[in-house]
């Protein structure tokens, strides 16, 4: 196990009334989707979301959450929350009502695929 089943189970709680979402385990995690989109996923070091890259500045200010790199690339439309600030019902919530925003605006931009 490589991500927090803690977490994974109190993320489906908050998910289980979301039409859409499926699971998907993802480079170590356990990805949440809304209708095809990321939204989340748990790793072992919390939560990563996805956001509205304009909101990444002020949601920076937070002390438990930093940028998401892969490699030498930093994800602008992803954040890592840390589990301190996921201890409440409410706060993970709100987390996740964030991505779930970011993921449906990220699935009406995409382009559609030609036949």
């Amino acid at each position: 196990m490589t991500y927090d089943e803690k977490l994974v189970d109190r993320v489906r709680a908050i998910l289980a009334k979301q039409r859409g979402v499926t699971e998907k385990k993802l480079m170590g995690t356990l990805a949440f989707m809304v209708n095809g989109a990321m939204c989340c996923s748990v790793g072992r070091d919390g939560l990563l979301v996805r956001i509205f890259a304009e909101e990444r500045t002020q949601l920076l200010t937070d002390t438990f959450v930093t940028s998401m790199t892969l490699g030498s690339r930093t994800m602008k439309a992803f954040l890592r929350v840390a589990p301190e600030a996921l201890r409440t019902r409410a706060k993970l919530a709100k987390w996740i009502e964030r991505g779930i925003a970011a993921a449906e605006a990220t699935k009406r931009k995409r382009p559609q695929a030609r036949t």
